[in-house]
């Protein structure tokens, strides 16, 4: 047998992949120069693996992985959690490593949950598929006994048929099915989302590792988790999922194109965007100017708060400020 991903082309998704293709030439473009991009990168390995092992409970906070990623020690004792964020880290580099892989075996598979999973299972064993039963929640993933034969079909697929597809696709079917056999004891979802960023890194999608998709599926953890279900409440079919997946990686573009205008600023002073930050620039970006009472406002905060924001921002020439004394504004610094 084989494996046959069902799914349908829909008008959505296919107005999703213009307007990610158009994202992406745009990104690849300002890419050229190329000063920018190892902030990005840098920044971009720090977010992903803070979604990824927040998604499962991690409880650490970017700024704490950041500290992680710096090879500092964390105070008050969070040596599990520390452990997954680095082994994190330390897969993300595996995969950027083997981006250029043709063929993916299971022995690549074992490498990668063996990073990922070193040290931190509550169960089973890193790098070896699992030889008991698990549940998710009310799913009850393939047997034991089934799981070798299904990622033999799923890799025969992914080696042989995913490259008929376009990357955001087949990375979105293989993370679905990934984590519906669910071949190790645990460590499945954060192995399954990096399996889906390979996917991205190996067809050249993401030529730079710039793209943190995973911060898409953290924002909602809940909605994360009903997708995944819907597939199989849908009996196998992925369109809804594919749609899902799709939007997530628009949105990751349009946070990408911001956190790069950052690291592109006209001042030497670079800024590694804050969430509360990209959120303020969001704004800026959908509204085209805010006065300042707008924007402590909307984000909740205090005056002095917001000017906290702002500060680094105007620093570095990302935003600037409009009009006079009494009725200035806030903008997104005109590209020149």
């Amino acid at each position: 047998m084989t494996y046959e991903p069902r799914f349908i082309i829909t008008g959505k998704l296919l107005s999703l992949a213009e307007e990610i293709s158009a994202l992406r030439e745009k990104i690849q473009g300002a890419a050229v120069g190329l000063s920018w991009v190892p902030a990005v990168q840098k920044d971009s390995r720090a977010r992903n693996a803070h979604a990824s092992t927040a998604i499962e409970g991690n409880p650490l906070t970017l700024e704490q992985v950041r500290v992680i990623q710096d090879g500092r020690e964390l105070a008050g004792g969070q040596d599990k959690p520390g452990r997954e964020v680095a082994n994190y880290l330390a897969g993300l580099r595996y995969i950027e490593k083997n981006s250029g892989k043709k063929l993916i075996r299971h022995e690549d598979i074992f490498k990668l949950h063996d990073i990922l999973a070193r040290g931190v299972m509550d169960q089973g064993e890193a790098g070896r598929y699992r030889t008991i039963a698990v549940r998710v929640g009310r799913y009850l993933p393939p047997k034991p006994k089934d799981v070798s034969g299904l990622m033999f079909e799923l890799l025969e697929w992914w080696n042989e048929k995913s490259v008929e597809l376009t990357p955001v696709i087949s990375s979105a079917i293989i993370h679905y099915r990934f984590e519906a056999i669910h071949p190790f004891a645990d460590g499945n979802g954060r192995t399954g989302r990096a399996l889906a960023l390979w996917e991205l890194y190996r067809r050249g999608f993401d030529t730079h590792h710039i793209f943190s998709v995973d911060e898409y599926y953290w924002e909602d953890r809940p909605r994360y988790y009903a997708e995944l279900e819907g597939v199989r409440a849908k009996g196998g079919d992925l369109t809804d999922w594919l749609e899902y997946v799709a939007e997530g990686i628009r949105k990751t573009l349009e946070k990408v194109w911001i956190r790069a205008k950052a690291y592109q600023a006209g001042s030497s002073k670079k800024v590694a965007l804050s969430p509360r930050q990209e959120k303020l620039l969001e704004l800026l970006r959908d509204h085209g100017s805010m006065a300042p009472a707008e924007i402590w406002a909307v984000l909740g905060i205090s005056r002095q708060g917001a000017m906290n924001l702002l500060k680094p921002l105007l620093e570095a020439g990302i935003v600037e400020r409009i009009g006079g004394k009494k009725s200035g504004k806030y903008r997104l610094r005109a590209e020149g």
